[in-house]
């Protein structure tokens, strides 16, 4: 359970219906299994003991004798491991029959929770045999031990904060207020759900919208357990349909038409992580709960589950395209607005044959074709220098003239000359004064013509350099509107590749792609032979592992060590253990330490989950200390 991950099951064993003995030999195998393959919380589908399909033989005292026989032997068999196992049978109450979730661990009957609606339309007809259940828990007498009965019940682990589960069966959550809400808002982070659904055209699809809504609005992990093979098939089919979903993704969904069990990792710590930065997340009263604590043995959880390496960017490129146009809209409005508020008509931006600079310049061309103003409107300025190659000097001119904007070039070398000769400068001392000077005069420059225009300078520094602070201060550091603000370095690309694709221009294709196989670099240093001298990543690390981590810090909350392990997992045979350990260091030290640069950007326009602007997402006082992480990292 380290890191707050945990392994669960959802088992559909194969059945007899109505064959108890048999039942309970199946699902002990499978038990047996799921534990084995280090399960600790597993899920059986509803009624499984007797089987769903029974019909009027629910009404026959010797069937439900045997099923509580059957839970007996069950119970007895999970007898020395840990897991929490939840597995459906009828029970009488008080002389009504209900339909319940039997909770076993560790060779005990913890509590028996009722299903809450019983369904009476359509093909169901549960109402001929089961009560609806209570809420509030009263004493069932099971044997010699009394336990608690009723749908208001928590599962406590004792050794991992924030593991608490709670049941609900098949129709409840089908219902509008289905008794998950409540459990959720008492504290539950995993749901389990014993299901007998059977199969009708499209009803999967529904079904698997209707786990993934609920993990999603209540912030929790969902194991979904559904009868299948070997349920009686005199009206209906049972499919088998098992899902494990987490915060709206599902984790693992099986084949349906077959008895199979699925495993997945459900992430514990980042549940509770988001509903604490949810505000609106409200907890009730537990007054009418009953919180039963159950053992887990601390060991470390063996993860099946993958991460993206690219979380910011989806890998199936028709998502992809859609995330990159809305993208590129959602910028482009931002603009636009502050066009509309301003009255302004001209823009201004440096633009030097690299990727942020195309991307804002494509931005800004699209906000002002919405708002009908001529492109002419763009000033777009390219200032070389000692450390400008011609590649990248050329790919800037051209890609202004195919827009179609106003290219202006000025030559910056001598400006820069004498600045450094006032200063005292060393031509010959490569250091980040000679760096930070060229950067500087860049931005004068066109803070000075959006004066004589009364523009906007539009900022091209991209998410990533913000989160590492790799930009110069009141250098690139500073625009008028930064459009690039919200996004990512591992976006940019796609961003433009996506304009390349799209655009219909096959000159402008060409430009865009030769930009793309361009190296990232400020070019702040002469290069070497006619190539660029100076490679970004190769000074501060490789973006893709920066936004991952960046990622998994800000929008899931996760500790050091946790985006180390799942780094390593993400980028096996891509960065040795010792880079990625290497390069996460670098990012965290960075990322603290240069928050002072961030306290004071311009305004921009926040794209995804996860944003940087002191106004918005990231309030964060620029003198944090950041040894306590960068401790932990030095412990791994």
């Amino acid at each position: 359970m380290k890191h707050g991950f945990v392994k669960v099951a959802a088992v559909t064993p194969k059945i007899k219906v109505a064959d108890p003995i048999y039942n309970r030999q199946q699902i002990c195998l499978c038990m047996e299994k799921a534990v084995d393959n280090g399960a600790k919380i597993i899920v059986f589908p509803e009624l499984c003991i007797t089987g769903y399909s029974c019909g009027d033989l629910f009404l026959q005292e010797l069937l439900l004798c045997e099923a509580k026989e059957q839970l007996r032997v069950i119970a007895g068999e999970s007898a020395g491991n840990d897991a929490l196992v939840f597995v459906g049978l009828p029970m009488v109450k008080d002389h009504k029959l209900y339909n319940v979730a039997a909770a076993i661990q560790d060779g005990e009957v913890l509590a028996l929770i009722p299903k809450r609606f019983i369904p009476a339309y359509a093909e169901f007809y549960e109402t001929r045999y089961f009560t609806p259940g209570n809420c509030i828990p009263e004493t069932y007498r099971l044997d010699d031990d009394e336990i608690p009965f009723g749908t208001n019940i928590l599962f406590q682990a004792d050794c991992m904060e924030g593991l608490v589960a709670a049941c609900e069966i098949c129709e409840d959550v089908w219902t509008p207020n289905s008794p998950g809400i409540s459990h959720a808002m008492a504290g539950a982070s995993v749901l389990v759900n014993l299901s007998a659904s059977n199969e009708t055209v499209g009803k999967d699809t529904y079904r698997e919208m209707l786990v993934k809504s609920a993990s999603a609005k209540l912030i929790a992990g969902y194991i979904y357990s559904s009868a299948g093979e070997g349920e009686s098939t005199q009206d209906l089919v049972f499919g088998g349909h098992n899902m494990i979903a987490e915060n709206g993704t599902i984790l693992a969904e099986s084949k349906r038409f077959n008895a199979e069990t699925i495993y997945a990792d459900i992430d514990i710590h980042r549940l509770t992580h988001d509903r604490r930065r949810m505000t609106t997340y409200q907890s009730i009263n537990k007054e009418n709960y009953r919180i039963i604590t159950f053992h887990l043995d601390e060991e470390d959880t063996k993860l099946e589950r993958t991460f993206s390496a690219t979380p910011f960017v989806p890998v199936v490129k028709e998502t992809r395209d859609k995330r990159c146009d809305e993208i590129l809209s959602i910028q482009s409005y931002g603009l636009k607005k502050r066009y509309e508020h301003t009255g302004l008509k001209s823009a201004v931006i440096g633009v030097s044959g690299g990727l942020d600079s195309t991307l804002a310049l494509l931005v800004t061309v699209r906000a002002f074709d919405m708002l009908g103003l001529d492109r002419k409107n763009i000033v777009s300025v390219t200032m070389p220098c000692f450390g400008t190659t011609d590649r990248t000097y050329e790919n800037a001119c051209k890609l202004v003239k195919e827009l179609g904007t106003d290219l202006r070039e000025i030559d910056i070398k001598e400006a820069v000359t004498v600045h450094f000769r006032d200063i005292g400068q060393d031509m010959d001392n490569k250091d980040v004064t000679y760096e930070n000077g060229q950067a500087r005069e860049r931005t004068q420059i066109l803070m000075d013509i959006a004066n004589q225009t009364n523009g906007l300078v539009i900022g091209t520094g991209d998410m990533s350099e913000l989160a590492l602070g790799w930009a110069t201060y009141n250098g690139d550091h500073m625009s008028m509107y930064g459009v690039n603000s919200g996004v990512p370095k591992t976006l940019v690309r796609h961003l433009v590749q996506y304009y390349a694709d799209t655009c219909g221009n096959e000159a402008m294709e060409k430009i865009l792609c030769d930009i793309l196989d361009t190296p990232v670099s400020p070019e702040l240093l002469p290069p070497v032979d006619g190539a660029i001298a100076q490679k970004t990543e190769d000074i501060v690390g490789p973006y893709e592992l920066h936004d991952f981590f960046l990622y998994y810090m800000l929008r899931c909350g996760f500790e050091p060590a946790k985006i180390y392990r799942i780094a390593v997992i993400s980028f096996a045979g891509q960065y040795t253990d010792e880079e990625i350990l290497k390069w996460l260091k670098t990012f965290y030290r960075r990322f603290f330490t240069q928050q002072f640069k961030r306290s004071c950007l311009p305004d921009g326009p926040k794209v995804g989950s996860v944003a940087l602007s002191p106004r918005g997402d990231l309030r964060m006082p620029s003198d944090a200390c950041g040894e306590l992480w960068l401790k932990q990292i030095d412990e791994l």
